[in-house]
């Protein structure tokens, strides 16, 4: 059984594309006034400037849309999509932790977490499709270092 009709790929891309949204629009709920939170912060010096943040995550939802559905093309299983759903409700939890509740250590050990679960579809993406997996090497990237920023504000905070 497939997600969708393999006669139509560009719905199953918009299928890919709406989920990512998803996760966006629940992080930007949390994050209206998560600028000014931000400057608010006691912050390492490597802190990079808070207009980075959207641009970098546009991005980054872009590739991890594109990674899945090329993942589907190439024959994703049930479980292998189920892991890309749980990475998305993982990354989506992150941005109420940490702005929204000001919970800085328990959204630590959530983005530990979300790390992990990017790494094992990272795993099983490459598998199916290299493309696939290499579209969210960046994203694993950027949660490492979102993860380091995090720790670093949880400890000077």
């Amino acid at each position: 059984m497939t997600l969708v009709s393999e006669r139509h790929p560009v719905r199953a891309l918009g299928l890919f594309a709406g989920a990512v949204l998803v996760t966006a629009v629940v992080g930007s709920l949390f994050s209206v006034s998560a600028g000014s939170t931000y400057m608010a912060l006691e912050q390492p010096s490597w802190a990079p400037p808070a207009w980075l943040f959207g641009p970098v995550w546009t991005t980054l939802y872009v590739m991890i849309a594109v990674a899945g559905w090329l993942a589907w093309r190439a024959g994703a299983t049930r479980n292998e999509l189920a892991l890309f759903g749980v990475q998305l409700v993982l990354n989506a939890a992150w941005t109420p932790l940490f702005f929204g509740l000001g919970w800085f250590w328990v959204a630590f050990a959530e983005i530990l977490v979300l790390w992990l679960a990017i790494v094992a579809v990272i795993v099983a993406f490459w598998r199916r499709s290299r493309a696939a997996g290499a579209l969210l090497v960046p994203y694993l990237a950027w949660v490492s270092f979102a993860a380091a920023l995090n720790v670093s504000i949880a400890v000077l905070n």
